[in-house]
């Protein structure tokens, strides 16, 4: 008796447990105080509301999107960095000057030359057009990272506009690209570098951040001693996987921000944020961090203060009333259970209705944040429906297990029609089964991979449970063995490859080792 009290206490502390968690994201974190009022430079693209995309060549931005953009972005700034003048965004420097503002131009290089040369062409007749508002014209983006052009062809790209316009003229990457191809220095007037500590292959977090962008920029500055360098891109995201110890927050990207704009203007180094605005068409690229690198969210809302302390999750508030919810519904549920549970067991129910509501807010909120089409919100919320059936059946078993009651082992796939757990039998196929998808894709293209614990975490302890207090399984599960076998198999590379700063990966790979065991170790009858 003692151990299935001892149940009832687990449940209620990962209920306290995950109530905390909820209610620590919604408390002001205090930061060093390095306010800052202005930030010399924003990366600008307007392509930031549902449905928008450069990556679609028939859509374009109209002047009065600019307009109303750049009025905005004024008052935090007086200067951005654009990266096209296709699309529209040509009239970019033409609304600039109305306010009063300056354009960092860019120009698209990619791997179409006829594209190429349109771009060339429109951009030096716009730059030659606000000689005053466009204050240097940057050719071409990442596209040695890209791998999209020869540094020969950049050399001649660059060559023919610096040729052609009175502003300088530079090219943008990633600083390691610059140290592998010096001739670009040889052609441009100045060096543009772009430093993401996030990105870098050696993940640097956010507490050394700001050290290491200074130390890059210092290094690519011995290595090009008569040129100006300027620190073309730098920032952090808000949302996303981990990488190692680099973790994507709202509190981690004020405090990457404040720290390396106050230690550029120290030194007088020339720099730009990126982004002004959330860019969720990016996410396609670079999978949900991709999409969170704004100072601003797609709908132009403040994602974080520039001073002050920062709230994590402002609206931790759903949590709480999420898990409120939950517990009151599992709980009630004892009250129409032929078997009604006793205190202890709806005790058991409550724990495991408010730990289930935690989840599910934290579920919701990775849709809405994630998903990009239709199919990605289908399977989203099917996850999130089949993890909160589980939750639930499993709590319900669990609350009969704590007032003496048995608790059946649940069913194999082949044997559950007709079983009283068919349902439980469904959801822990469907969860397996994603549960090796995911697993399969973080080991072979993990690097936009997220890690979604929250659909596995609450549902995962409860099979755990359940197998090792259950009666011996009626059926072969060899389906069920098979996931089981996929998902233990790829846990220890996962973790090999993240590293074991990578607390997402640690998490990620405790759950997903109890829910493999659950199927894999032998059980008796109780």
């Amino acid at each position: 008796m003692k151990r299935r009290r001892l149940i009832v206490v687990l449940l209620a502390l990962a209920a306290i447990a995950s109530l905390a968690w909820v209610f620590r994201q919604g408390q002001p974190v205090p930061l060093a105080e390095e306010e800052v009022r202005r930030i010399a430079c924003l990366s600008y693209a307007a392509f930031r509301l549902p449905g928008e995309t450069p990556l679609d060549p028939s859509q374009s931005v109209t002047e009065a999107r600019l307009e109303a953009d750049l009025r905005f972005l004024s008052s935090h700034t007086h200067c951005v960095r654009s990266y096209s003048v296709s699309q529209g965004m040509g009239a970019l420097p033409k609304v600039a000057q109305r306010l009063g503002m300056t354009v960092m131009l860019g120009i698209w290089i990619g791997r179409d030359g006829k594209l190429n040369e349109k771009e060339i062409a429109l951009a030096i007749e716009t730059a030659r057009a606000y000689p005053d508002t466009v204050t240097a014209v940057i050719v071409g983006n990442e596209v040695l990272l890209r791998g999209e052009q020869p540094a020969e062809a950049l050399v001649a790209y660059i060559s023919r506009v610096r040729a052609a316009v009175p502003q300088p003229v530079t090219y943008a990457d990633v600083w390691e690209f610059w140290l592998r191809n010096e001739q670009l220095a040889d052609a441009a007037s100045f060096v543009t570098v772009h430093i993401l500590p996030f990105w870098e292959d050696n993940p640097v977090p956010v507490d050394h951040a700001v050290e290491h962008v200074l130390s890059i920029y210092d290094k690519v500055q011995a290595r090009f001693p008569k040129h100006k360098v300027l620190i073309g891109e730098t920032g952090w995201p808000t949302v996303g996987r981990d990488r190692e110890g680099a973790i994507p927050s709202r509190v981690n990207a004020a405090r990457f921000v404040r720290g390396v704009v106050s230690a550029a203007e120290a030194r007088n180094i020339g720099y730009n944020i990126v982004e002004a605005f959330d860019q969720p068409w990016k996410r396609q690229l670079e999978g949900a961090v991709g999409g969170y690198w704004g100072i601003f969210a797609s709908d132009g809302s403040a994602k974080f203060p520039l001073h002050g302390p920062v709230v994590e999750e402002p609206r931790w508030a759903f949590g709480l009333a999420a898990a409120g919810l939950l517990s009151t519904l599992f709980a009630a549920s004892a009250l129409v259970s032929r078997q009604r549970p006793g205190w202890f067991g709806v005790a058991g129910l409550i724990g495991g209705g408010a730990s289930a509501g935690v989840a599910l807010a934290v579920q919701a909120r990775t849709v809405s944040l994630t998903a990009r089409t239709p199919f990605e919100w289908s399977v989203g919320i099917a996850f999130a429906a089949f993890s909160l059936l589980a939750a639930f059946m499993l709590a319900r078993a669990l609350a009969r297990w704590a007032d003496g009651g048995r608790v059946r082992a649940v069913p194999a796939i082949a044997d559950f029609l007709g079983s009283h757990s068919c349902l439980l039998a469904l959801s822990r196929l469907v969860l397996l089964f994603g549960t090796a998808a995911t697993n399969l894709l973080l080991v072979f293209d993990s690097r936009y991979r997220d890690f979604p614990t929250e659909w596995l975490i609450v549902p995962a302890t409860g099979f755990g449970l359940v197998a090792l207090f259950g009666d011996s399984a009626p059926g072969e599960e060899h389906e069920e063995r098979l996931l089981a076998l996929v998902i233990a198999a790829t846990l220890p590379l996962i973790v090999a490859l993240e590293g074991l700063h990578n607390i997402h990966a640690l998490v990620w790979a405790g759950v997903g080792a109890v829910f493999a065991a659950s199927v894999l170790l032998p059980r008796k009858a109780h």
